[in-house]
């Protein structure tokens, strides 16, 4: 019971200070910008605990946030493309600086720190490419927060319905050698709890002059999107752990574990939400 309240509790903040951080653009960056600068933490530090291991934790982590910034930067349009150049620079730092390591496997340790950046880094800077989506394929950018913010609310629905509905109905396991607790029933529950707030939202943001139907074809289709690619993000985390030996990959929020726990499955759905929209724009 006392575990079910902490974790309510840390839920509830969880939830609320993600979607108040949506009202202000400043705040969407900077929050993100942290959670970001966590997760390579958080992650640096599992790697690093494997014999042969050893990933530079801290210029992981900078190089991350710095590259999450200047995708923001980017994306408003405040700097140019030369932005990127300190983060490829890093980047090969970090491969040549092995040259004078010594390290027993050197192989192990590139390949851990560039998944450091290709894993978390990348797809949590997309969540700029959303947020700040032209309303034209020309046209200057504007920050619209329901885009991102809606990435969480599908994926939020579907690991509600998906619960409920497994917890009733769920008998045939959807990838039992990794995660034994979901099903097939579960994942279609949550796919069409998340779809049906989908159409919630599309018929609550009707642009005037809009077609009623495409639009909310359009945003089911981005709810389906996101549904299918956080599920398989989560089930990549779940091999992670089983790879690493471990239950929870932290901590540090009470009852729900660490960072990669919690962002599990937006590392998949936020950059499959950005192909879809951006091919959405190009039609």
């Amino acid at each position: 019971m006392k575990n079910f309240i902490t974790r309510a509790i840390t839920g509830v903040l969880f939830v609320a200070i993600i979607v108040t951080c949506f009202l202000r653009p400043q705040a969407m960056i900077f929050l993100f910008a942290v959670i970001t600068g966590m997760t390579l933490w958080e992650f640096c530090g599992l790697v690093n605990e494997r014999d042969n291991v050893i990933v530079n934790r801290f210029i992981c982590t900078v190089a991350g946030v710095y590259f999450f910034l200047a995708m923001a930067g980017y994306a408003i349009g405040l700097t140019p493309a030369t932005v990127f150049i300190p983060y490829l620079l890093t980047i090969l730092y970090l491969f040549i600086s092995e040259l004078y390591a010594k390290q027993p496997d050197p192989i192990h340790d590139w390949a851990y720190t560039m998944l450091s950046q290709l894993y978390i880094a990348l797809p949590l800077s997309m969540i700029n490419l959303l947020a700040f989506a032209p309303s034209t394929p020309e046209g200057p950018s504007v920050y619209n927060y329901l885009l991102p913010l809606s990435v969480f609310i599908f994926l939020w629905l579907n690991d509600t319905g998906a619960y409920c509905t497994g917890m009733m109905w769920g008998k045939h396991r959807l990838f039992e050698r990794i995660s034994p607790k979901k099903s097939w029933e579960g994942s279609i529950g949550g796919g069409i709890v998340s779809i049906v707030g989908a159409v919630v939202i599309a018929l609550l943001t009707v642009p005037e002059g809009s077609d009623k139907l495409t639009h909310c074809l359009v945003w089911a289709g981005l709810a389906l999107v996101v549904v299918v690619f956080g599920t398989l993000g989560d089930l990549v985390e779940s091999l992670l752990k089983r790879t690493l030996g471990i239950k929870d990959s932290g901590n540090i929020l009470p009852g729900h574990g660490g960072m990669l726990d919690r962002f599990d499955s937006s590392l998949m759905a936020l950059p499959a939400a950005v192909v879809y929209w951006y091919s959405l724009s190009l039609l």
